[in-house]
């Protein structure tokens, strides 16, 4: 991905990539399944517990409650818990491809990401807090775990030959991702939706991971569609 060439393009798809990756999906109550009790999903063998999910959940419900535009925030994310349990798994998925193909992303390249991030914003690191609240449900804990995923998207891109400015090379990348994603073999909690490789994502969301890749999607209020 060209974003990590071009700071500019990067310190804008921070704002894109969390938003999409939060674009609502109606909060469930959630229990385990019969085959994984108390988990939400199970990912390449390991649980994404229901208590881990609900506890990002409810630090984004307390961070709206607490700002002034509350019932807007909570409005327009009805569909929280399918969302927050949509990059829980992504991200692992996207963990296990990047690592494939040898890249990771070190805590130096994701704090600097989040200051470039934070500089393009008029109030620097607060308006960048308050924009993904509002635009993202991500609160400030949440947020270096948002902008890793975009430095990993970035590097598993060009590590692939993925030339995402190309339809092709999107396609290149979505490839690595759907084919690791099957691997995994992603078990979701039917409460929450089922798992669909091609799209890499709960098949009940509106994400789409090529945008994404591509840099295209534009920040939107999580929606309840």
């Amino acid at each position: 991905m060209n974003r990590l060439k071009r700071p500019n393009t990067r310190r804008r798809s921070v704002l894109s990539l969390t938003a999409a990756v939060l674009a609502g999906v109606p909060l469930l109550a959630a229990c385990g399944s019969t085959a994984h009790p108390g988990a939400a999903a199970v990912v390449g063998g390991q649980r994404i517990p229901v208590s881990s999910l609900q506890a990002q959940v409810n630090a984004v419900r307390t961070a709206q409650q607490a700002s002034p535009r509350s019932a807007q925030l909570i409005g327009s994310s009805a569909q929280l818990s399918q969302a927050k349990l949509n990059g829980m798994i992504f991200d692992r998925i996207l963990e296990r491809a990047a690592d494939d193909a040898g890249v990771s992303a070190t805590r130096h390249e994701v704090q600097t990401a989040r200051r470039q991030a934070a500089a393009a914003q008029p109030g620097g690191e607060r308006q960048l807090e308050a924009t993904l609240l509002q635009q993202g449900a991500l609160t400030p804990a949440q947020i270096d775990d948002a902008v890793r995923r975009d430095v990993l998207m970035s590097k598993l891109a060009k590590a692939v030959g993925g030339d995402t400015a190309t339809p092709a090379g999107q396609q290149k990348v979505l490839a690595v991702l759907t084919r690791t994603s099957k691997a995994m073999h992603v078990d979701v909690n039917p409460r929450y939706g089922s798992w669909d490789n091609t799209k890499v994502a709960l098949g009940s969301t509106k994400v789409d991971w090529i945008k994404q890749v591509s840099g295209e999607a534009r920040p939107q209020e999580p929606s309840d569609a």
